[in-house]
This record gives C-alpha cells, structure tokens and sequence, in this order.
C-alpha cells in the first residue's frame, strides 16, 4: 500500500494560531467523525490544547453503524472523557453541547456564580481534522450559516468567532492533521471519509481495504448492496474488485468501481457503517 502523507504549510500555521488562543477559551469542542472516532482524532490533541476542559463529539452519526457510535461513547466515557455523539446535517446540537459544557464548567461557572457573575458566557474553541463536519456542526450550533461548509477537506481557512442563542461563543478553527501518520492505516480511513485531498492517495488501495473491511465486519454490504454471490467472498480483495467492476458495467477499468465504492460509502449508500470498531471494554485499547 502506497504512503499517505499530508501536512502542508497551513496546517502548522493552524496548529501555531489554535494555541495562541487558547488563553480566550474556557473549553475545546473537538469534533471527529462518528465512523473512524480514534482515526480522526489528532493524536496531538493533548499537547495542541494543553490543560483545558475538552468535549469530544462524534459527529455524522447518521452514516455510522449505531451499536459502534453507543459502544464507542462507553469508552471514552469510562476513559474520562467527556463526550456526545450527534449528527449536525440533520439536528441542533446546540442543547447537548450548552449541557454539556455547564456540566464540565460547573465548578468554574459556580465560582463566578458566588462573585455575582450571572449567566456567564461560555467561550469555546472549535476544532478539528478536515472534513469532519465541523463547519455543518458550527452551523446548526448558530442557527445560520455563518461556517463555509463543503464535502472536501481545507474548507475552513480562518480563525473566527460565532456567537449562539445561548451563553455560548464558539471560536471556529481550521481543520488540523498531524505530521505524521504512524499507522497508514489511518491515514486509509481518513481518506476513505474524505479528510485527505484527492490525488494524495490511490483510490484502489483505499478501495481494497474498504473490501476487506466489509468482508469482516459488514458482509451484507458486499451480498446486499454489492450484489456479490457469497461464494465470490471467498476472493482476493483484488479479485473481488475485479468481479464488481465488470458487475457495474466498467469493463476492466477498476479504477471506476473503486471510487464508485468512496463515494458511495462517503454517501452513506451503502449503509451506517463505522470503519474501527470500539474497544469490549475500557481497559482494551
């Protein structure tokens, strides 16, 4: 499998300005995608924002498997972390996210309280890998559509504050990778949802583990919404793609079938899924 890599410039400049801020805020939003929760978390989060209160949300979970989105609160729950799981395209998250954050403020917002400080607004810094649903998040939070949204990554260019019809002011961020992928096989997911540009990564490769990915976890995908005969499961990854391509009428242009296969998936036509399953319990990591 070819090398994915992507940290352009602006993605340093990014990470530079998120802790410049950081001294404004009372509590980081981070949002990743409901479907690869660990994949689409920056590693780095921990010394990006430092000691500041911090709410995980998993968004898009309208397209991810919802056994997967339950189990995979549990466990950053039994971690200590504070977490929702939302899907911004179709609802408000603005009540859980104002609840949540008086809960994790609560002794912060008391201590105002007791210096007669009523109805305290509540500063919040937005963050995120690209394409994680951030600005659509943001969006419904505001109740207007005040954050560039777009099913590509880099959308969000610009640091910018938005203000709630609660005791909420977000500062929206742009969406922030890390330098490095240690396992390529993030950096697979994270291509398959989107979060990589195109052209950045080859589009079988990431084709061929989606196959794999499904034969284990999601084998109806491949007999329901596939068409696949469940003798052809026996196949190589490569043969299989092989079998779909002349399937869906490609020919032998497989190239065509696995994107086919992204966008499709990205769609959610081929059903909620979640690319990495959650730990059986919080001691498993």
């Amino acid at each position: 499998m070819a090398t994915i890599q992507w940290f352009p410039g602006h993605m340093a400049k990014a990470r530079r300005e998120v802790q410049e801020q950081l001294k404004l805020v009372d509590l980081v939003i981070e949002i990743c995608d409901a479907r690869i929760p660990e994949s689409s978390r920056n590693p780095m989060m921990n010394e990006i924002v430092q000691q500041k209160p911090h709410l995980l949300v998993l968004n898009k979970t309208d397209l991810a498997d919802p056994k997967q989105t339950k189990a995979w609160q549990q466990y950053y729950e039994a971690q200590g972390q504070a977490t929702i799981a939302t899907d911004a395209q179709h609802q408000n998250p603005l009540g859980p996210v104002q609840k949540a954050a008086n809960e994790i403020l609560k002794d912060k917002l008391a201590l105002r309280a007791q210096r007669g400080i009523k109805n305290m607004t509540i500063r919040a810094m937005c963050i995120g890998v690209p394409n994680s649903g951030k600005s659509t998040f943001l969006n419904r939070l505001i109740g207007k559509n005040v954050a560039v949204t777009g099913n590509r990554p880099g959308v969000t260019k610009n640091q910018s504050w938005l203000k709630t019809k609660q005791n909420l002011e977000i500062l929206d961020t742009p969406g922030i990778l890390w330098p490095k992928f240690d396992d390529q096989e993030i950096g697979v997911k994270l291509a398959l949802t989107g979060a990589i540009k195109e052209g950045l990564y080859h589009e079988d490769d990431v084709t061929l583990f989606a196959l794999n990915y499904f034969r284990q976890y999601y084998p109806q995908v491949l007999t329901d919404k596939l068409g696949v005969n469940p003798k052809q499961l026996e196949l190589s990854d490569p043969d299989l793609l092989l079998v779909l391509t002349k399937k869906f009428g490609f020919k032998d242009e497989y190239e065509r079938m696995a994107q086919k296969i992204i966008l499709d998936l990205r769609k959610g036509s081929l059903g909620r899924i979640t690319l990495e399953q959650a730990p059986v319990n919080a001691a498993e990591v």
